[in-house]
């Protein structure tokens, strides 16, 4: 894997695709939850946006690992690096989740084209799930970024102006 992508560390540029894609996952997730109509529609879309933000945070992990290397010794950078890799505890599951809502709504409405009843319970019980993980997901990215943020820009407003 590259470091560096045209002079800049690649960490940070995944990273603002995972700060992107998940929480925007998390959002169509509560969607595709509330809304049958949007789940008929972009519900597998939301799924491939949770997916690209599930794929990039190993990535970020492990350029941010990288970046550390070079990096002298700091607390900030270590206990954003520490939440950071707690991250893929949190995507993972809201990946599943949201694509076990998917497949529960699918099969749901096959049922319901052949004349069965039920699998609606499924479908809410999967939709609370989803959105819960979701959600724990997206409050994570920000707790990782925070951190992230504090480590890079902790002092610079004390710096004097040129």
């Amino acid at each position: 894997m590259p470091e560096f992508v045209n002079g800049l560390p690649l960490h940070v540029l995944v990273i603002h695709a995972v700060v992107v894609f998940v929480p925007l996952g998390a959002l169509g997730t509560l969607a595709i939850a509330v809304w049958p109509a949007a789940r008929r529609r972009i519900g597998w879309v939301v799924a491939g946006v949770v997916a690209v933000g599930t794929a990039l945070t190993p990535i970020a992990s492990a350029s941010g690992e990288l970046l550390q290397r070079r990096l002298p010794e700091n607390p900030l950078i270590t206990a954003h690096q520490q939440l950071g890799d707690q991250l893929i505890y949190f995507v993972v599951p809201q990946l599943i989740a949201v694509l076990g809502l998917m497949v529960a709504h699918t099969v749901s409405a096959q049922r319901a084209d052949d004349g069965a009843a039920g699998g609606q319970v499924l479908v809410i019980i999967a939709a609370v799930l989803a959105v819960g993980l979701s959600v724990a997901a997206s409050v994570h990215v920000f707790r990782v970024g925070d951190a992230g943020a504090r480590a890079v820009w902790e002092g610079v407003a004390n710096l004097p102006a040129k």
